[in-house]
C-alpha cells in the first residue's frame, strides 16, 4: 500500500494535471474521476484508469518535436512560438528527455514514473 507521502506526490501531480492549460478533455475527466475516488472502494480501479490514459496521453519527445516544426504546429502554435517550442524541444531531447515537457505531460510522466504504487495490490 501507498505511504501518506507517496499517496500525496500522486495526489500533487494530478492537481498538477488538471491546473495546465495542455491537459487534453479526456484526462481531464479521468483525473477528476480519480481525485473524485480517493477514500472510497473504487480509488484502486481509478487509479488504473488514470495509468491507462496517461499511457496514452502523454507524448513523447519525438512526437512534439515532429508537430512543432509541421505546417500544421507552425498554425496551431504561431510561427515563432512552433519554433521556439522546437528549439525547447531539442534541448530537452539532447538532456535526455523523453516525453514532452508541457505542465501536463510532465506532471502526467511523473504519476507514470510512480505507477506501481497506484497499481500495486
Amino acid at each position: 500500500n501507498m505511504t501518506e507521502e507517496e499517496r500525496e506526490f500522486i495526489v500533487d501531480r494530478v492537481k498538477e494535471l488538471l491546473e495546465a492549460p495542455s491537459c487534453c478533455q479526456e484526462l481531464r475527466v479521468v483525473a477528476q474521476g480519480y481525485l473524485a475516488a480517493l477514500d472510497t472502494p473504487g480509488e484502486k480501479k481509478a487509479g488504473e484508469t488514470l495509468i491507462a490514459e496517461l499511457e496514452k496521453d502523454v507524448q513523447d519527445i519525438d512526437s512534439v518535436l515532429a508537430l512543432f516544426t509541421s505546417d500544421a504546429g507552425k498554425k496551431m502554435f504561431g510561427e515563432n512560438a512552433a519554433a521556439h517550442l522546437a528549439e525547447t524541444a531539442i534541448k530537452v531531447k539532447e538532456a535526455g528527455g523523453k516525453t514532452c515537457f508541457c505542465p501536463a505531460c510532465a506532471a502526467g510522466q511523473a504519476i507514470l514514473d510512480a505507477k506501481e504504487l497506484l497499481l500495486a495490490e
